[in-house]
């Protein structure tokens, strides 16, 4: 498929960062993890957990994106796992993420429960902060954060989707508000900004994305700018419009799109890309009671 080739094109010119030896299993295998130098299970730690694109894993969407390079500076427990891999076509790794996105030969896979034995993996070894619980997804990855976000809603505190989609279908509104930014440039030529399909099976675009998570979360649908960044290296100037709706949002939900005006499947992400999704992302937690459990605003 076009995009895998893409895909791996543009990560074998990334620089590789150090790997770490910890990691915990999930009951697919090890899943490698970071840790923070000075963590205490005193005090619990944020988790991000990053879902690769199809075709990659989770060392080269890291290799790419370079979140284990924030996870000192930002104290937050980092887990980067695989998809499983196809057993046809191009042996390709992926997610059961929609409809659309990528299960392409009906593999019998709950990907949105195994995320969640991820998180709970985690949870088991490290001690984690149960309201700041975040995934960052590109691509196949995105399209999974946001299954995992509906399944999960009452665990997962927030998400940042780099060119992925919703579901094919406009789904009810989870239980709990999730926190939720999605990034796209408008020259994707994979997953396209506006929305398309993948093998006649359609996906929405940017705008439907966030516009839906906008309705669930109980967000008024008039976005308001309130940034210009630079995500792009590639591209002059402020190229991306950062778009919040959140005028009424219910308590523990927002939504922004970030537009990266010709920005392509797989931006030249800038050296501050990584910061600024992961303080976005540390800056939101799930409200919860005060027993621990996330308060349903339904």
């Amino acid at each position: 498929m076009r995009f895998l080739l893409v895909f791996v094109a543009a990560l074998l010119s990334t620089v590789s960062v150090a790997q770490t030896s910890l990691s915990i299993d999930a009951g697919r295998g090890d899943v490698p993890v970071f840790v923070p130098t000075d963590y205490a299970s005193n005090a619990p730690a944020p988790l991000i957990v990053l879902l690769h694109g199809y075709g990659s894993n989770g060392v080269q969407q890291n290799e790419y994106m370079r979140i284990s390079e924030m996870v000192d500076r930002y104290g937050f427990i980092l887990a980067t796992p695989d998809g499983t891999q196809e057993t046809a076509g191009r042996n390709a790794r992926f997610w059961n993420a929609s409809d659309a996105c990528c299960n392409f030969y009906a593999t019998d896979l709950d990907d949105s429960a195994y995320v969640l034995a991820i998180i709970n993996a985690v949870k088991a070894q490290y001690s984690v902060d149960s309201r700041r619980v975040y995934l960052i997804g590109h691509s196949n990855g995105g399209f999974m954060s946001y299954k995992a976000a509906h399944d999960h809603s009452d665990v997962i505190a927030g998400i940042a989707s780099l060119a992925g989609a919703e579901a094919t279908e406009a789904l009810p509104a989870p239980s709990n508000p999730v926190h939720v930014l999605q990034i796209h440039g408008t020259a994707d030529g994979t997953i396209a900004y506006d929305g398309g399909d993948i093998q006649g099976r359609v996906y929405p675009g940017a705008l439907e994305t966030v516009s839906r998570w906008a309705a669930y979360n109980g967000c008024t649908d008039q976005g308001v700018v309130t940034a210009m960044l630079d995500l792009d290296q590639s591209l002059e100037g402020l190229e991306t419009t950062a778009t919040r709706f959140g005028a009424t949002c219910q308590p523990g939900g927002s939504v922004e799109l970030w537009t990266i005006a010709n920005g392509a499947h797989i931006p030249q992400i800038s050296t501050v890309f990584p910061e600024k999704v992961v303080e976005w992302l540390l800056a939101r937690p799930k409200i919860q009671n005060s027993d621990g459990i996330a308060v349903s605003q339904n």
